[in-house]
């Protein structure tokens, strides 16, 4: 097992908490997206500790092949999801995932199933699933030409410990205020509906994507957006299942002194620690704080994590 060190995104609605209250080391202004685990081209994960220091992640797992993400692993070499803390300081952009047919077709690239956890919110904060009734394509077109597409979404109270999960298709969007972890296939596909009139850093407004989420995006009214989930006891600590998919499967745990895991044959271990310290003991040890992430490789078998701590557990 090993510490990733995550690529970072300096989107232009991000925020400083990704390193002042997460410890990022970071000189980026402002610091919208740690990838904490990823492969994907866009911003490949480093490792962080151990013999591979300094390699990526995609490497290692080219150099010691399927067996070390498991047998659940969809893909030969590489892994099919993409874990993400993101800080928006600022709304995000209206927009829309498509899935893996309309991806791999159009775009290269897989679709977007997604899972957040949030972590944070300022009180007020909201963010945006779907609509708030069913609309037809061209009420939608019409109501993006018209710049009133704010009055047609669903807009939810968000608060610490909420859960939602973000079909393709599904119209969404972060509010400002809130901090969120996210566990999405490997994609960076996003088609952009609305902004807010805002500009880069270059001056000019940003790229929408208005054909492209004309035919992708689901019309239909968003009801139960957030998901409920439930823990169970253990000794030294509680699990609650956040989300289970074809994609990936999210547990939350809240450790109060250890908890004896295993990671056996069919998939990796990704530990993401949302708050806390602990120490991660297997064939190696492992110092862990708030903000840090660690690969296992599959069939790592009996570990413990000791310590009092918040921990996103992620696999296949």
């Amino acid at each position: 097992m090993f510490k990733l060190q995550p690529s970072f995104k300096d989107y232009l609605w991000g925020g400083t908490k990704l390193r002042t209250d997460f410890g990022k080391n970071c000189s980026l202004d402002k610091v919208a997206e740690s990838w904490e685990l990823s492969t994907h081209k866009d911003g490949l994960t480093l490792i962080d500790s151990g013999e591979y220091k300094g390699k990526t992640l995609i490497s290692y797992i080219e150099e010691k092949g399927k067996e070390v993400l498991g047998t659940k692993c969809s893909l030969d070499k590489d892994i099919p999801i993409l874990i993400k803390f993101i800080d928006a300081k600022d709304a995000l952009s209206i927009q829309v995932h498509p899935d893996n047919e309309y991806a791999l077709k159009n775009e290269n690239d897989f679709g977007k199933t997604e899972m957040w956890y949030v972590i944070d919110a300022e009180p007020g904060a909201k963010l945006i699933y779907g609509f708030k009734e069913d609309i037809t394509k061209e009420e939608f077109k019409n109501a993006i030409e018209q710049n009133k597409l704010e009055a047609l979404v669903n807009e939810v109270d968000v608060k610490a410990g909420d859960v939602f999960f973000i079909t393709p298709g599904t119209m969404h969007a972060i509010g400002k205020g809130i901090v969120i972890a996210e566990i999405q296939q490997r994609s960076n596909v996003t088609y952009r509906i609305y902004d807010f009139g805002r500009v880069g850093a270059d001056g000019k407004t940003r790229e929408l994507h208005i054909d492209k989420a004309l035919d992708v995006t689901k019309l239909e009214a968003s009801q139960n957006a957030k998901t409920e989930y439930t823990f169970n006891k253990f000794d030294g600590y509680e699990k609650a299942n956040l989300s289970s998919c074809e994609y990936f499967n999210v547990d939350l745990l809240n450790i109060e002194t250890k908890a004896n895991l295993s990671c056996d044959e069919t998939s990796f271990h990704c530990l993401t620690v949302l708050d806390g310290e602990c120490t991660v003991k297997g064939k190696d040890s492992l110092e862990l704080k708030k903000g840090e992430s660690v690969f296992i490789p599959a069939n790592s078998l009996d570990y413990t994590i000791e310590g009092k701590c918040k921990v996103i557990l992620s696999t296949l």
